[in-house]
């Protein structure tokens, strides 16, 4: 039987200042690139004045996830995939403001909180399944193999003899049909 393990509240200000830098410094890039594709290129700095505001739903949205996501697990003292869940449903809130419109808040947040919630719930990678660090890779082919060998026997039925697979006797087989069918002897080996 396990022991429970007690849980450690995390600092949800400074998660939140860390997630608000690091997306508002992507709204930045996003804004600079909407800049740079408008047909009216007024200054440099338009990517502040023109479409600064990408960056700041950027920095909110980013924000606002972390600390929801963490305030929440601090108060439920939990560390479950509902916490993701909330966090992106404010993320995804903030978002939908834009469109002053109450669906497109409520779905954007919906939208966001199942992405998100959905995405932690199933272990929150995007390149599948992860290797063991501890184990050998030769050692977990090896396993693999034994785990999903066949016995010979089955293999011949199912296939039969000849490309490669050949079953026990089946060299005094061979010379016994040659033997039949052309009349020919064939020499047993002697040795190997």
């Amino acid at each position: 039987m396990t022991t429970p393990t007690h849980y450690q509240p995390k600092n949800a200000i400074a998660a939140a200042i860390k997630g608000t830098t690091i997306t508002g410094s992507a709204g930045a890039v996003v804004s600079a690139i909407q800049n740079t594709l408008t047909k009216q290129n007024v200054s440099a700095w338009g990517f502040l004045t023109r479409t600064g505001g990408t960056i700041a739903v950027f920095a909110a949205m980013g924000g606002a996830y972390e600390f929801v996501r963490l305030g929440s697990a601090n108060l439920r003292e939990r560390d479950d995939s509902w916490n993701q869940a909330v966090g992106g449903f404010v993320a995804g809130a903030i978002l939908g403001i834009r469109f002053r419109t109450m669906p497109a808040v409520v779905g954007y947040g919906a939208g966001a909180a199942v992405l998100l919630g959905v995405f932690d719930y199933t272990g929150g990678i995007l390149t599948g399944y992860t290797k063991d660090a501890n184990v050998d890779e030769f050692d977990r082919k090896e396993q693999l193999r034994k785990n999903r060998r066949r016995p010979i026997q089955e293999t011949l039925v199912e296939m039969g003899e000849g490309r490669g697979i050949y079953g026990p006797g089946y060299a005094e087989r061979r010379r016994e049909r040659l033997r039949e069918k052309y009349g020919i002897e064939v020499p047993s080996r002697s040795g190997s």
